[in-house]
């Protein structure tokens, strides 16, 4: 990395990008149809990555990523890679969006977790820092990721399932190893998407939580707890992002509610040096949870740019929706991007590439304009 300009900026990226058509079908050809071989998929991630980067760089961003072009989906990949965790397929599996399900994957404990020494998103981490001329990141699930997305009957570990302290120490272990590995391979700027403390803002889905005999407020403190200790030991010159929203499949969402019940531990109890949060509609609330981010050197990007639809922002209106933002939270600690990732799984949202690139364009004009620098 050559670009003397150290994350983190005003103008940043969640990760995932939409897939090319050539990636789709070696996909296609490698997973379901059995006609390309690992390393002919390899190659032609390998040219859609490289190309990918070079839109990333071409927009003025300073930190970029592969798009998660080697990956189905923005979690289950990562989580499927570890020690003691695999993804099945299961009829009547799968998450339920807005008027569309996913494909039928489902997470499952089968024995006992750790982070493998050879987990393979270390070197597509490795890939992109060698592709790239300014601040290479890659994006992987939060801890939180595990516990939420895990059925009590889908653990087969009795320690875990009847031990909840030793499921989340399990957890948090997995990932504090997964940090050492990551800054091992050179990674100095590790994102996590921990979506699910907004999740935990649902009415809904805290009202699930609640008939599932767990207390909900309890529990955004424990993923809190686990996201610190996991990161607690970090080198200095390593910074952590974590991305939250309300979920992101074909255009489409899970869940509705303010960041109000999440914002303390979010903000005061993680360590999370930079912030990605959903704000491009009313399902986000108000920006009043700002307030309870400390000053100093972290950072909040408010999504007021959506990656949902292809209509594309106004300036003007962006300008005054961080006018209203610096109410709550000084200016010089926030910053743009995007409201989540292009495609959270290969599916995709209901944008054309075109309309990507200008979202992009906007962003960095965005910074440009408010702080005068990306």
């Amino acid at each position: 990395m050559t670009d003397p300009v150290k994350p983190p900026y005003h103008a940043d990226i969640v990760g995932s990008f939409l897939r090319p058509d050539a990636v789709k079908a070696a996909r296609k050809a490698h997973f379901e149809d059995k006609t390309l071989s690992a390393e002919e998929l390899h190659a032609v991630e390998d040219q859609a990555i490289a190309d990918v980067i070079k839109m990333q760089e071409d927009a003025g961003l300073k930190a970029v990523t592969d798009g998660e072009f080697r990956r189905a989906w923005w979690h289950f990949d990562f989580m499927g890679m570890l020690n003691g965790l695999d993804i099945i397929q299961r009829e009547g599996g799968g998450i339920q969006f807005h008027g569309v399900a996913t494909k039928a994957d489902v997470p499952v404990i089968s024995g006992k977790l750790s982070f493998p020494a050879d987990h393979p998103m270390l070197e597509h981490y490795k890939f992109v820092a060698a592709k790239t001329k300014v601040t290479p990141k890659i994006s992987i699930p939060g801890p939180s990721a595990i516990h939420f997305r895990i059925a009590d009957d889908d653990i087969s570990v009795a320690e875990y399932k009847h031990d909840a302290d030793a499921y989340f120490d399990a957890i948090t272990a997995t990932y504090k190893d997964a940090v050492k590995a990551f800054y091992a391979a050179g990674c100095r700027y590790l994102q996590m998407d921990d979506i699910f403390f907004a999740y935990l803002c649902d009415p809904k889905i805290r009202a699930d939580r609640k008939a599932r005999g767990e207390d909900p407020d309890w529990l955004i403190g424990r993923y809190a707890q686990m996201m610190h200790d996991a990161i607690a030991d970090r080198p200095a010159d390593m910074l952590i992002g974590m991305h939250m929203c309300r979920g992101n499949f074909k255009s489409t969402w899970v869940a509705d509610g303010a960041y109000d019940p999440a914002a303390d531990a979010v903000f005061n109890q993680t360590d999370v040096d930079i912030y990605f949060m959903e704000y491009d509609d009313e399902r986000s609330g108000g920006l009043e949870p700002l307030r309870l981010l400390p000053k100093g050197k972290k950072r909040v990007l408010p999504g007021f740019i959506t990656t949902k639809t292809a209509e594309l922002e106004d300036l003007d209106d962006l300008k005054r929706k961080f006018d209203a933002a610096s109410k709550y939270a000084d200016i010089g600690q926030l910053g743009i991007a995007p409201q989540c990732g292009f495609a959270s799984t290969e599916e995709g949202n209901a944008l054309t590439f075109d309309d990507q690139r200008r979202k992009l364009d906007l962003v960095v004009e965005t910074a440009e304009a408010i702080w005068g620098r990306v």
